[in-house]
């Protein structure tokens, strides 16, 4: 097993300045003028030895390539050496192809049921959704096991609504460098802050209806 490394360590190393950390791990996106430009830009990448581990993926779309690094088992699912090595042999596959990153493009989106018991609102959301216990997080966290929908995280509520019932938000995951902006666009648009106590880690915002979302980063997690 590679050895684990703190997201602090990560984003302060030499030649990660293309990746950022969401709640997926560390990810990068790499503008492309094509889909067969996308394509030959994966196929390079997964030639590099540990890119097939679970964990790592490549999203190839006609506009570019998002690739996420995470070392994922039943001890950890958090960033290792291996993910930083790898990093740094991704961003020189991609300056020699002479692509760009776009950090700004990096997000990730995590949906939270929460529910005054936990252990009673599990099952549901694994069965309605086909999804998986995460293997080092079994009794909170939920995953695709095709890894193509969001993650679900399963909060335990403090303090339950008036009628005992449950709630459900999104934490939107973005870059730390573009967290404030998306909270300014949000509230530009008709939203409002709910609280800011824990920023620069989320910061929860809702629209006019109630509705919240946490804008998040990776920021104090480790």
């Amino acid at each position: 097993m590679s050895e684990p490394i703190t997201i602090k360590a990560f984003l302060e190393s030499d030649g990660v300045t293309d990746w950022r950390i969401v709640s997926d791990g560390a990810c990068a996106f790499f503008a492309t003028g094509s889909f067969a430009e996308s394509a030959a830009f994966a196929t390079a990448i997964a030639g590099l030895p540990g890119i097939d581990d679970r964990g790592s993926g490549l999203d190839i779309r006609h506009d570019g390539v998002t690739v996420r690094l995470v070392t994922m088992d039943e001890r950890q699912f958090g960033l290792s050496q291996k993910d930083l090595d790898l990093a740094r042999q991704v961003s020189d596959i991609a300056r020699q192809r002479g692509l760009v990153a776009t950090p700004s493009a990096i997000q990730s989106v995590l949906i939270i049921p929460a529910g005054p018991s936990v252990p009673e609102i599990r099952g549901f959301w694994q069965a309605a959704l086909g999804y998986e216990p995460r293997p080092d997080s079994p009794d909170e966290d939920l995953v695709d096991p095709h890894d193509r929908g969001p993650a679900l995280w399963l909060e335990q509520m403090h303090e339950a609504r008036a009628d005992g019932g449950g709630a459900i938000h999104v934490a939107v995951w973005v870059g730390h460098d573009e967290a404030e902006a998306r909270v300014a666009a949000a509230l530009q648009a008709g939203g409002h802050l709910v609280r800011d106590d824990f920023a620069p880690a989320w910061w929860t915002i809702a629209d006019a209806a109630g509705n919240e979302a946490d804008i998040a980063t990776a920021l104090y997690r480790d």
